[in-house]
């Protein structure tokens, strides 16, 4: 079976989530009988919806991920069936990933939706990586680069697996728990 690039990328998120003292399964996601390639559920009850971006962007040095409506419709399929969903971003140049709840995906898309005065066929996460810090989930502002859209949201390194088995608390108390060195 040929190896693609989301086997190896994913394969770096995917295994730190194996080692988790608290997993226990995981499983393609499927709809309609089909597996997605980006979704899976960990322990029956979590979702992760997986992405990679190799290298981050010149000038700006940010990870683009783009999400369109086949993957937007993915996450409202995963939504549906766990009692959990997160978002897992991997930024392969700088060996991080940047894991967040679905929520917080929702609230970047509708900021983006509010700003723009309408549904987009695609919305584009940006994640940056600043040295020693903590990594930073946005959105921009329609039609303008560089100009983030309402708040960051900062992502500890050291949030990803643990975040997605911390689901009895909200996702930034999970962050803040782990917080160094914002």
């Amino acid at each position: 079976m040929r190896i693609n690039k989301d086997h190896l990328y994913h394969g770096a998120a995917l295994t730190q989530i194996a080692e988790h003292p608290e997993f226990t399964a995981i499983n393609a996601f499927k709809i309609e009988g089909v597996a997605c390639r980006s979704a899976f559920k960990v322990n029956d009850d979590i979702g992760a919806y997986l992405k990679y971006a190799t290298k981050p962007t010149r000038p700006f040095g940010e990870y683009v991920f783009t999400f369109h409506a086949s993957h937007l419709r993915e996450l409202g399929e995963l939504v549906k069936r766990v009692s959990s969903v997160f978002l897992v971003l991997v930024c392969v140049k700088d060996r991080e990933i940047c894991s967040f709840h679905y929520r917080d995906f929702k609230r970047l898309v509708e900021r983006r939706r509010v700003a723009k005065g309408s549904d987009e066929e695609q919305y584009t996460l940006l994640v940056a990586a600043p040295k020693g810090r903590s990594l930073r989930v946005y959105v921009n502002a329609p039609g303008q680069r560089r100009m983030i859209l309402g708040d960051e949201i900062l992502i500890p390194r050291s949030a990803f697996p643990n975040v997605l088995f911390r689901r009895e608390r909200t996702a930034q108390q999970a962050y803040s728990a782990d917080a160094v060195g914002s």
